[in-house]
């Protein structure tokens, strides 16, 4: 049986409370004491089958060496966004995290061995 990871947990439970949704994700580099935007994409969740093992798998098509990616579930009344509505809020998304990095702990954040994380203001000296 493969680890049990913090984005298993979620995945699992968030695919029990609302059955199939769409996760806007953003992948990030973690450099501390800063979290920067990698690349973005959506996805269609339609069941719990996949596993922090598999995302990594799909993640390795962005060409990018990240850290952590962030998902944010989504739905259009009980389903998941059609492609237009997903790519729009995407594009939302990306701007508000651009402009403020605490927008990441309204999603769920994980490292890259799936363990969950979250973005702590630092406050200058």
């Amino acid at each position: 049986m493969a680890f049990q990871t913090d984005f298993d947990d979620w995945l699992a439970g968030t695919f029990a409370a609302h059955g199939p949704f769409t996760a806007l994700v953003v992948l990030v580099r973690i450099a501390e004491p800063q979290v920067t935007p990698l690349a973005s994409t959506f996805l269609n969740i339609i069941g719990d089958e996949v596993d922090w093992a598999g995302m990594i798998a799909l993640f390795a098509g962005a060409r990018k060496p990240w850290d952590g990616a962030v998902f944010f579930a989504q739905l259009d009344v009980d389903e998941p966004l059609g492609n237009g509505e997903a790519r729009g809020r995407l594009r939302a998304l990306e701007q508000r995290v651009r402009e403020d990095r605490l927008v990441i702990n309204e999603g769920d954040f994980f490292d890259s061995l799936g363990r969950r994380l979250k973005v702590e203001e630092i406050t200058p000296n």
